[in-house]
C-alpha cells in the first residue's frame, strides 16, 4: 500500500489520534532499546542528486559495485510484503530506495515497516537501476536517526497556507523544493558579490547594530535601552556613516552586508529587517558606482542564475546590455509631460502639482515636488534596467551637488521591473555644507518630518579632518534575490519574515 501523505482536512481528534500513535511507535523503540535520539553521529558519504549523475551502468550482465551511506527524511513508503520502496530526501533531493527484508535482516525490516512518513534514516547500500529506470539504492543496512511526531502535510499550496508557509518555514522548505531553491541561490548571490568586492581590492567591515543617533537614511527606527548606561538607543537604519567614518580614516575600499531595520510598513516589497549591502570607494564618483552596479547584477546572473535574461513579475528583464541612464527631470517630462527645468520656483511647481492632483505638503519645496511626480508618474514604468540620476537636493541630504545644475544632486537610483534596487552618491565630502544640510534637516523634523536626518556632531567632527572624493552605493540584497529568483513578495526571500504574534504566542 502506498502510504505517501494525502492532502486532506484532519479533525483535531484525527490528528490528536495520529499524534499518539507516533509517540507510542516512540515509547516503545525506547522500550527495546532502540532510541533514535540517543545517536549522535552517521557516516554520510553521498547524496541523492550526485548519486544519480555519478552513477554509471555495469556492463550487460554484471552487477553495480557503486555502494554509498546516506541519510535522509522519510518522503513515502510504498510495501509489497518481503520488499519495500521508499523515498527518501537530503539536502540535495530525492533518491528511492528499495528496501528487502533477506538483505536487511528480518528484525531491521520489521521495524522500517513500522517507521512513518518523516522519519530521518540512514542507508548504506549499492547503487543501481529499476527495471523502470529509475536510478536507486538497494539497502544492505538501514537505521532510524530521528524520530518524526507530527506528520508532514503532502504540500503548502497557494495562497490559502501562504501564512503557514511562512511561520513554519522548516515545514515548507522539507515539502517545496522549489523554496529551498530559491535560499540555496540566495546564498550564492550574496557570495557572488562578496567575491566582485574582494576581488577589486575592497575590504568587509562590520560596523554597530546598536546607534545612539540614527542616521544614513530617511526611515523611522526601532528604539530600544541600554539598562547599564541608562540611554536609548536605535537599531540601525542604514550603514552609511560608520562606513563613512572609516574611508575618512584611511581605509579607500570597504563594505559591509548585514541587516538594518526600519520601523515602518510591511508589503510585498518591505519588511522591518532586511539585507543590505554598502560600500564606499575614495577616489570615484556617480559613474565608478554605475559601473560596479551593473557588474554586480549581471555577475550574479550569469553565476547563479546562469543567464542574464530573467523573468520577473511577467516580464523579460535584460541584465545582459548596458543599463539606461536617464535623469529625473528628463524621466519625469518623458512619462507626465512637465518639464521642471521650466518651472521657476516651488509656488510653480505647487501650482502644476496641483494641476496633475498630486498631493503635497506646505514643507515641500521644488525638489520635493518633482520626487513626487516621479514616484506617481515613472517608477512603475522603468522595466528594463535604468539609472535614474540627478535626484533634487532636497530628498538627497548626504550627496554632492551637481555643478552645473543648481538644486540638484550627483545622486542614482537604479530601477528594475518597476522597483528599486541599488541607490548611490557621489559622496557629499564638504563639512560646512553637510552641517547645512543636516540643519535643514533638524528644521524638518520640528515642522513634524519624523524621517528626516538627525544632526551628527561626530559625523561631522570626522568629515571635518578630511574626506575624499569617495562614491557610496546601497544595494537591497533582498531585492536582488527576488529580481534573480522570479519571486514578487519579501516574504519568500527570507526564511523568517516578521510576522504578526499569534493569539498563543508567548
Amino acid at each position: 500500500m502506498d502510504e505517501q501523505i494525502q492532502e486532506q482536512e484532519l479533525s483535531q481528534e484525527q490528528l490528536s489520534e495520529l499524534l499518539q500513535i507516533r509517540r507510542d511507535k516512540l515509547t516503545a523503540l525506547r522500550e527495546a532499546g532502540k532510541d533514535p535520539f540517543v545517536i549522535t553521529k552517521y557516516n554520510v558519504t553521498a547524496y541523492s542528486e550526485s548519486t544519480k549523475s555519478n552513477f554509471v551502468d555495469p556492463p550487460e550482465g554484471e552487477e553495480s559495485t557503486m555502494t554509498v551511506s546516506m541519510a535522509g527524511r522519510i518522503m513515502s513508503k510504498r510495501g509489497m510484503g518481503k520488499a519495500s520502496f521508499a523515498d527518501i530526501q537530503d539536502k540535495e533531493g530525492r533518491i528511492q530506495l528499495y528496501i528487502r527484508k533477506d538483505m536487511v535482516g528480518e528484525d531491521d525490516y520489521a521495524d522500517f515497516k513500522k517507521w512513518d512518513i518523516g522519519d530521518i534514516i540512514g542507508v548504506e547500500g549499492i547503487v543501481f537501476r529499476t527495471h523502470m529506470g529509475e536510478i536507486s539504492v538497494k539497502a544492505t543496512k538501514i537505521v532510524l536517526l530521528a524520530k518524526s511526531l507530527l506528520p508532514l502535510p503532502e504540500k503548502f499550496h497557494g495562497l490559502k497556507d501562504q501564512e503557514l508557509r511562512y511561520r513554519q518555514r522548516y515545514v515548507d522548505l522539507i515539502i517545496n523544493p522549489e523554496v529551498k531553491d530559491t535560499f540555496v541561490k540566495r546564498s550564492q548571490i550574496i557570495k557572488e558579490v562578496r567575491t566582485l568586492l574582494d576581488e577589486e581590492g575592497f575590504i568587509e567591515v562590520e560596523t554597530p547594530v546598536l546607534h545612539t543617533i540614527p542616521g544614513g537614511a530617511n526611515a523611522r527606527p526601532f528604539i530600544t535601552h541600554h539598562n547599564t548606561l541608562n540611554i536609548d538607543m536605535y537599531m540601525r537604519i542604514a550603514l552609511e556613516l560608520h562606513l563613512k567614518r572609516l574611508i575618512i580614516g584611511g581605509f579607500d575600499r570597504v563594505y559591509e552586508i548585514g541587516r538594518v531595520f526600519r520601523n515602518e510598513g510591511m508589503d510585498p516589497r518591505h519588511n522591518p529587517e532586511f539585507t543590505e549591502l554598502e560600500l564606499y570607494q575614495a577616489y570615484t564618483n556617480l559613474d565608478g558606482m554605475m559601473d560596479i552596479t551593473e557588474r554586480m547584477f549581471r555577475r550574479c546572473a550569469e553565476n547563479v542564475i546562469g543567464k542574464t535574461v530573467v523573468e520577473f513579475d511577467g516580464h523579460e528583464i535584460d541584465l545582459g546590455k548596458p543599463f539606461e541612464r536617464i535623469t529625473m527631470t528628463e524621466a519625469v517630462k518623458k512619462y507626465s509631460g512637465v518639464d521642471f527645468d521650466q518651472i521657476p520656483d516651488t509656488e510653480a511647481a505647487k501650482a502644476v502639482a496641483k494641476e496633475h492632483n498630486i498631493e503635497f505638503e506646505d514643507r515641500h519645496k521644488k525638489g520635493d515636488i518633482l520626487a513626487l511626480f516621479f514616484d506617481e508618474y515613472v517608477e512603475d514604468k522603468l522595466i528594463q534596467p535604468t539609472f535614474i540620476t540627478e535626484y533634487p537636493i532636497e530628498v538627497s541630504p548626504l550627496t554632492k551637488k551637481c555643478p552645473d545644475r543648481p538644486g540638484m544632486t550627483q545622486r542614482f537610483e537604479l530601477f528594475v521591473a518597476g522597483r528599486e534596487h541599488a541607490n548611490a552618491y557621489s559622496e557629499l565630502n564638504d563639512p560646512i555644507d553637510q552641517r547645512e544640510r543636516f540643519m535643514a534637516q533638524v528644521a524638518l523634523r520640528e515642522q513634524g518630518d519624523d524621517e528626516a536626518e538627525r544632526l551628527d556632531e561626530d559625523f561631522l567632527t570626522a568629515m571635518e579632518y578630511g574626506m575624499p572624493p569617495t562614491g557610496g552605493l546601497g544595494v537591497g540584497i533582498d531585492r536582488m534575490v527576488q529580481l534573480l529568483t522570479g519571486n514578487y513578495s519579501i516574504r519568500d526571500v527570507l526564511l523568517f519574515p516578521t510576522m504578526k504574534s499569534l493569539p498563543n504566542d508567548k
